[in-house]
């Protein structure tokens, strides 16, 4: 019932490629008996409607199957992939979840039952809708990950649309709302879900060349990695058509360096959470950090104070270990600062993450754009310090590239600040440099951003 139409997509093109694993492909026939098969291994194992499931997977034919299954079985889905193994207790415990089905490298299974009943408020009002569930934890980089619960069969109402189909690289992870998002646009428009085996530039783009992927969502950071690792020089990039971005603010000099080496690119910034799913967009420009956002089932507004929020009929019953972030007219406060120009809008960054000093505002992707513009610079984050006299100072972590890495660090800070000083203003240039040669980003390719 819930899979009817991806089901008709699949029958219309049995021939067709629907999954790259492995460098072999498997067909949509072959997903469609593969669908059939879990269906039975569910009904043997008594994993019925309402059952909180977790998938411990990464995208593999046999995981892809396995979320479409348990969709159409009406069963509480909560992926989680190696990414966030240190967490797995956490959130076992946290989703309530009552039974593991853990699909490893070899695309084998095992399956555990736990003996754990679930009684949330949001899992009892799933099952008493028999609708399926999608259990999606945040990052929670500055803390407890909060959990978000969804009713799938909302978040699956645009995919009925019909649109374009092509072959796209599956970067986002498997448990990452773009992820989800990527997997099943592609499989409701009969393109073809290519896999990676990491996520390591050469791999991606290896990929891309080999079975001529034609989108590539990322995020900004690994955009960042594929200029400083000079990967694109490697590889055949012509069947690339379009490189979304989002999870984290894009800084202008990145966009503007990838666009310039690749003009038959287009570049999509994208726009979604975890809580609210993933909303259409349209960049003004390859070029340009200004977008349309929204697209049916969501309205957008800004405050006062120029934070967006959006009312999403797909958005989330709410969290499962949090009060409700919904506004009392039923609006998520993103939490994201906004410059707005006519009908487009330009993310600026968190209001969290926004530094204040002496009592002006700076943008920590604003400096980092900077930063990244000099060429011996491979990655940069900008922070803030308390500070007596201002209130807070700005900071930067900087990750030299090898070949910068042992020249003089005085020299190269006071290159920094002067060339910061024709592009910024006084209050924006850091004050501190930390040198570090560490990777600043986590295995969800995001910026962390502590120190």
């Amino acid at each position: 019932m819930f899979i009817d139409f991806f089901l008709d997509v699949f029958e219309a093109n049995k021939k067709s490629d629907a999954i790259v694993w492995q460098e072999r492909a498997y067909s949509y026939e072959w997903l469609t008996e593969k669908i059939g098969f879990w269906k039975q291994v569910l009904e043997e194992n008594q994993i019925s409607s309402g059952t909180v499931v977790m998938i411990e997977a990464d995208y593999s034919p046999s995981s892809i199957a396995l979320m479409l299954a348990l969709i159409e079985q009406a069963t509480i889905l909560v992926p989680i992939t190696a990414s966030v193994a240190h967490k797995k207790d956490e959130f076992i415990e946290t989703a309530q979840v009552e039974t593991i089905i853990s699909i490893d490298s070899h695309d084998d299974f095992q399956i555990k039952t736990l003996l754990v009943t679930a009684e949330h408020q949001h899992i009892l009002a799933l099952r008493s809708q028999r609708v399926p569930g999608l259990i999606l934890f945040s990052s929670g980089s500055t803390g407890k990950s909060k959990a978000a619960v969804h009713d799938i069969a909302k978040l699956l109402e645009k995919f009925k649309v019909r649109r374009h189909a092509l072959r796209a690289i599956t970067f986002l992870l498997y448990d990452h709302i773009g992820g989800v998002n990527t997997l099943l646009y592609t499989l409701s428009n009969a393109g073809c879900v290519i896999t990676v085996k990491d996520r390591k530039p050469d791999t991606v783009l290896s990929t891309v060349e080999k079975f001529k992927a034609e989108l590539l969502p990322t995020s900004p950071t690994f955009i960042n990695l594929i200029l400083i690792s000079e990967a694109y020089k490697r590889f055949d990039l012509s069947t690339l058509k379009t490189v979304t971005y989002g999870t984290e603010p894009m800084p202008e000099s990145i966009l503007v360096r990838f666009n310039q080496l690749f003009p038959h690119i287009r570049l999509l910034q994208t726009y979604g959470l975890s809580e609210i799913g993933i909303l259409r967009s349209k960049s003004e420009s390859s070029s340009s950090l200004w977008m349309k956002v929204g697209g049916e089932g969501f309205e957008t507004r800004i405050t006062d104070d120029n934070i967006l929020e959006v009312k999403a009929h797909s958005g989330m019953l709410g969290y499962m270990n949090a009060p409700s972030p919904y506004t009392e007219d039923g609006w998520f406060h993103t939490g994201d600062r906004v410059e707005v120009k006519g009908e487009y809008i330009k993310v600026l960054g968190r209001e969290s993450e926004i530094i204040n000093v002496g009592g002006q505002k700076v943008y920590p992707a604003e400096v980092e754009s900077v930063l990244l513009q000099l060429d011996y610079i491979a990655e940069a984050e900008v922070f803030s310090q308390p500070n007596a006299l201002l209130g807070n100072i700005v900071c930067s972590k900087i990750r030299l590239t090898s070949d910068a890495e042992h020249k003089d660090k005085k020299v190269i800070k006071a290159d920094i600040k002067r060339y910061c000083q024709q592009f910024l203003e006084r209050f924006q240039v850091p004050a501190k440099f930390i040198f570090d040669e560490h990777e600043q980003f986590s295995l969800r390719f995001k910026k962390q951003r502590t120190l």
